[in-house]
This record gives C-alpha cells, sequence and structure tokens, in this order.
C-alpha cells in the first residue's frame, strides 16, 4: 500500500510540472520508431505500447551497464543473477526469458545455445543512440522469440543521418566498495559521408562476500562501428563487437550447497549492411555472424563444460511508398544454429522465413498495420504467423490494439542439456530433444493520453494464450524419458512441454519530460504491471512461476543548475518458489532503490558523482540461490568533450 502511494504521489507531482512547454525533450513522448513495423513512424501509429530510452541516460541513472538500465524501464522484468551485466534474463509481460528477442541495428543477438546470454549485448554503452522496448507479440516480423516483447539496441553510426558534422568523446571511471573498479569511454564522429563510433566499458570487482567464496568479475566490452556513404542513395555499414565476461557464478544454476561455479563467457560480433534508397523504394541487406565460448565449472574438482555456439543470419528489406497514406514493406530472412559443446553435443538448426507489412493511414485518425510471416524450421516444419495492430488518435487520446500469433523453437540447452555427462547428480536440470515448438496467440488494448507536450499515461490490457510452453519441471527418476546417465531414485527439473499456459495482465506506464531552462530539468518513467498466469500443470514449473505478479519500477532524473539527482528503483512481488534455496529463500517481494548525485564543472565538461546501490541494504535472490549484492556505495569522475 505504501509503495501504491508513492507511485500516486510521483504521478501527482509529474502532473504538477507538466502545464508549461518543454524547450527540449530528455524523453520523447512520440519518437520516431523502426521496431514495430520495420519503417520510420511515429510511435503513436503503431498500434503497440513502445518505451524509448536514448543512450545518453545510461550516464545520468545509477546502473553501470545496459541490463541495469532495463531493469528500471517500466513494464521490463529483469531477473539477475549478478549485477552490472554479470548475467541477468530479460523478461516482458510474464514470458520466459527466452520470449524475448535482443536485437542490434535490426539484427538478432539471442545466442543459439541458452537465453541466458541475451542480455550479453556486445556494444558500449557510449555508442548507443537510443533503445526501443516494444511490449508484446512481434513473431510476424521477426520470428521465433518475440513473444513478450523486442529489445532494440540502436546504435549512433547506423542511426546517423546523411549531411551532418560533429564530433564527441566522452569518458568515466568509477571506484566503490570490495574494490570495484570501472572505466568507459568512447568517441564518435560525423564528417561528410563518414561516420564512426568506438567505444570499450569494463566493470571489475572482487566482489562480496559469499558462501565460502566472493562474488568477483571481470567484464569487458569492446566496440567499433563505420558507415560510408558511397553516393547520395547508396551506403554501406560494418560493426565489430568483443564481449568478455569472467565471473563468480555460484548457484546461478543449481541449488546445492556445493555449489562453487565460475564461469566466462567471450562472443565476437560481425555485422554488414548495405543500404539504397531511391525514390519510393528504399532496399537494405544485412549480414550478421556472432561466434560464442562458454566455459563453466561447477566446482575446480570437476572438468569443465566447454560450449561454442555460432549464429548467422541474413536479411534482406524492401520499403515501397505507394503515396503518403501507404507504406509496403518485405522481407526474407535466413538463419543457421550452430553449437559444439562436451555437454550438450554437436548440433546443428537452420530456419528461414518471408514477411511483409503495411502500414496504411485511413482518414485521419485511423492506422492500420497488418503483417504475415511464413516461417520454415528444419525441425519444427512450417509455420504461418499472422499479426494486425490498429491505432486511433482522438484529441489528446490515443487507442491501440493488437492480436498476433507467435511461435518459439527449444534452444540447445532446453534439448540437450547434460545429455554427455554421466553420471547426472540428483537436482539437476535436463535437455528434452523431443520438445516440440512453443505457440501462442496474443491480445491487448489499450490507451494513451498526452498532457500536454510533457506527460503521457499509458494504460494496457493483454493476455496470452500459449500451448505447449517450454520450461523445466521437477520430475522423478522413474517419469524421466531417458535414465541412461542419471542417479536411480534421484530428482530432476526436465525440460516439458507444458499443454497450456494463459497470461493476463494489466501495465501502466507513465513518461515525463520538461526543461525549465538549459539547466533546469526534470524527466522519468514510472510504470505498475499486474500479472497472473495460470498452467494446466499440476507441478509448477521454474521460469513459469517466478515472474513478477505485481512489478512497479521507475526512474527519475533532476537537475537545477550544477547539480543533478537520478534515482531509480523496483518493488517486485511474486509467489515464493518451493525449489528456492534454503541458504538464501528467493523471496516472495522485494523494494530495491539506487541513487547518484552529479555535480559538473567546466562548462558541463567535467563532473564528478558518488552513488549507492541498494540503498536500503536489502539481502534477496531473483533466481536460485544466487545472491544479489547488498549496499554498494560508489564514486567516480566523468568528461565528455
Amino acid at each position: 500500500m505504501k509503495l501504491l502511494k508513492l507511485s500516486l504521489s510521483s504521478l501527482a507531482l509529474l502532473s504538477m510540472f507538466s502545464n508549461s512547454n518543454a524547450q527540449q525533450k530528455e524523453i520523447e513522448l512520440d519518437p520516431i520508431t523502426v521496431t514495430a513495423s520495420l519503417t520510420p513512424v511515429s510511435a503513436s501509429k503503431t498500434g503497440r505500447n513502445i518505451l524509448i530510452i536514448k543512450g545518453d541516460v545510461l550516464q545520468k541513472l545509477p546502473v553501470q551497464s545496459i541490463d541495469e538500465l532495463l531493469r528500471y524501464v517500466p513494464g521490463v522484468e529483469v531477473q539477475s543473477r549478478g549485477p552490472m551485466g554479470a548475467q541477468a534474463d530479460f523478461t516482458i509481460r510474464g514470458g520466459t526469458f527466452q520470449q524475448v528477442l535482443v536485437i542490434l541495428d535490426g539484427i538478432r543477438l539471442n545466442d543459439p545455445l541458452t537465453g541466458h546470454f541475451s542480455s550479453y549485448i556486445p556494444i558500449s554503452p557510449a555508442e548507443i543512440d537510443r533503445i526501443e522496448v516494444l511490449k508484446g507479440a512481434s513473431s510476424a516480423i521477426y520470428g521465433t522469440e518475440a513473444v513478450g516483447g523486442v529489445i532494440h539496441i540502436i546504435s549512433k553510426t547506423f542511426a546517423a543521418k546523411k549531411n551532418t558534422n560533429g564530433h564527441k568523446i566522452n569518458a568515466q571511471l568509477t571506484a566503490g566498495d570490495f574494490g570495484l573498479f570501472n572505466a568507459q569511454a568512447g568517441a564518435f564522429i560525423h564528417q561528410k559521408n563518414t561516420t564512426a563510433s568506438v567505444g570499450v566499458i569494463t566493470n571489475n570487482t572482487k566482489g562480496q562476500q559469499l558462501r565460502g567464496t566472493k562474488g568477483y568479475f571481470n567484464l569487458t566490452t569492446i566496440s567499433a562501428s563505420v558507415k560510408q556513404a558511397l553516393s547520395e542513395n547508396t551506403s554501406v555499414a560494418y560493426r565489430f563487437g568483443y564481449d568478455d565476461r569472467d565471473f563468480n557464478a555460484q548457484n546461478f544454476y543449481t541449488t546445492f550447497l556445493s555449489d562453487t561455479a565460475t564461469e566466462s563467457v567471450i562472443s565476437r560480433w560481425h555485422h554488414l549492411k548495405f543500404m539504397h534508397k531511391k525514390n519510393k523504394h528504399s532496399f537494405s541487406f544485412d549480414a550478421g555472424y556472432k561466434e560464442a565460448n562458454d566455459v563453466y565449472r561447477f566446482r575446480k574438482a570437476v572438468s569443465a563444460n566447454v560450449n561454442n555456439s555460432s549464429l548467422f543470419q541474413a536479411l534482406a528489406l524492401h520499403d515501397y511508398k505507394i503515396n503518403d497514406n501507404s507504406t509496403i514493406t518485405s522481407g526474407v530472412q535466413f538463419i543457421s544454429r550452430k553449437i559444439v559443446s562436451n555437454d550438450r553435443g554437436n548440433h546443428e538448426v537452420s530456419n528461414a522465413g518471408a514477411f511483409v507489412v503495411l502500414n496504411q493511414k485511413i482518414g485521419k485518425a485511423l492506422q492500420l498495420n497488418p503483417a504475415l510471416r511464413v516461417d520454415w524450421n528444419e525441425r519444427a516444419g512450417w509455420e504461418l504467423i499472422p499479426q494486425l495492430n490498429a491505432s486511433y488518435r482522438y484529441e489528446s487520446f490515443l487507442f491501440r490494439g493488437s492480436v498476433g500469433r507467435t511461435t518459439r523453437d527449444a534452444d540447445f540447452t532446453e534439448r540437450f542439456n547434460n545429455y554427455q555427462r554421466s553420471p547426472v547428480p540428483s537436482g539437476q536440470r535436463i535437455g528434452n530433444p523431443d520438445l516440440i515448438s512453443e505457440a501462442s496467440l496474443s491480445y491487448e488494448v489499450g490507451a494513451d493520453y498526452y498532457l500536454n507536450s510533457s506527460l503521457k499515461i499509458s494504460t494496457t490490457w493483454f493476455e496470452r494464450f500459449q500451448q505447449n510452453l517450454i520450461d523445466y519441471v521437477f520430475t522423478s527418476y522413474a517419469n524421466m524419458p531417458r535414465q541412461v546417465n542419471l542417479v536411480p531414485g534421484g530428482n530432476y527439473f526436465l525440460a516439458n512441454n507444458i499443454d497450456k499456459v494463459n497470461t493476463t495482465g494489466i501495465e501502466t506506464d507513465v513518461q515525463y519530460t520538461h526543461e525549465f531552462s538549459d539547466k533546469h530539468s526534470l524527466s522519468g518513467g514510472l510504470g505498475f504491471v499486474w500479472m497472473r498466469s495460470r498452467s494446466s500443470d499440476t507441478i509448477p514449473s521454474l521460469y513459469v512461476s517466478n515472474h513478477a505478479r505485481e512489478l512497479i519500477n521507475f526512474n527519475v532524473m533532476y537537475r537545477y543548475k550544477k547539480i543533478a539527482v537520478s534515482t531509480n528503483g523496483l518493488f517486485k512481488a511474486r509467489r515464493p518458489q518451493s525449489i528456492a534455496a534454503p541458504f538464501v529463500p528467493i523471496s516472495a517481494n522485494y523494494f530495491i532503490l539506487n541513487t547518484r548525485v552529479d555535480l559538473f564543472l567546466l562548462k558541463d565538461k567535467l563532473g564528478v558523482f558518488v552513488q549507492a546501490d541498494n540503498i536500503f541494504n536489502r539481502r534477496y535472490s531473483d533466481l536460485l540461490g544466487s545472491i544479489m549484492p547488498t549496499r554498494w556505495v560508489m564514486g567516480g569522475i566523468k568528461v565528455n568533450l
């Protein structure tokens, strides 16, 4: 009740300031987006609930990584195993973590090995132009995994416009408790026909004390990109990313007291893009290749699991502007996934898809966006995936709705986890090669209210009917389909298809931005989600039972002259998990609050700051027995040129 009053008070406070006109927006309330329909269009014309976060917000809020920023975005649930990018799962609208698609400049990042790597995004914060979060079904355009939503990171280089000149350099150093050292830097240049950027971020610490060990991590991401205009209508761009994460993984995947795990994940990313636009036609071709090497060691006395995965994809898009009211986008896509593993074996699977999207304006207020996709998977066969989005504008209100079908095929961990090990002790997760693809039908209706140019309030009701949802279910040895490497009498978590799961929810988002003067501004976001999932399986599954039933997350940034104060936090309530580790029970609910104070010097070119995470010193765990940090104090210096 106190948190509800806090949310209402925050909303009232924002409303008080909304009567005057803003000069420049920290948060754009109706920005141009490409995520919903692949065609640049105002968010209000997509029929979807979309949040867009500018890249420089990472330097203003008390966060040290991309997944920490997303943790406080309204309506996004981030289930963290470790801080500052060590590992986190993204969920939207109660979906499992494999049901959120993460893409970078239009190309998917979800790893073939496991959805746990979706937060390993191979781009430094300095290179990010914006992050677009689309909530709800999007498989008609993006194919598999776009069930709960899409997180789209767009870089400054790929988003750069022609015929503009400029450059920007920034750097930041942070030090704090437990031997924390953070450094990040970036440079961006746009000169006539050439755009280039480069960035690096590294988070390192000895870590807080865990059970017999310390929660250390060494996390480094380096990225670079270049875009060259070949002519007035043609350009080519290339991106490279390197991501190296070495961390303590104690109880990331098990609840065993003997778990003293460590893990190292190194990934490399290449992306080549060709673009041509003339008259009413535009064409683009993307080719992306990702490789990842994962080494997981349960404890020193046990040999490591070594997994190498690769993801190749190609995407061709054609956009045709029929007239001012009609645009049609069509595309074809090919994806090849492969792993070589001493734990899961060697496997490869390919799939392809073709789709078409129509953006149609009818009259002055109605917008329709139908889409249809045909998808082929060499393991699962053919799928037909339709979707319809609609929006209607009436004065300050926008009414929107969407209905669509989604699919998702099992990843290699869900199919083959622990297949090459022997013996596998009781309590482990076991893959199932006989899994069939998930399918769901999603509905949503909502309304947005724009109060002047500063405040936007959105409310959405959504429902998802899922069949054959893939999740881990507690299963006795006697009921295991494959027993050759298991311990008789043991109990396991078997990847299984759950007959039916129905998720219903209501989400409310508030976005506010106002600049009173050049150095006096207030902006922020507040979200509340209520969700319930009902399963036909009488035995609770692992991840479906873990998503938040009530979620409040928020972020606020206030600046007055040389002082800036930023705060973010979240409240999460869920039903307790019976499988929680006895040494750190998963909290049924918890509240986390972080804050940061900046002092700007030398005309904003130099700044110093102090930050405190988890200021109420809450001890909690999001998943299994992985303990999240208690209070963490740090400070630093930053330079912007």
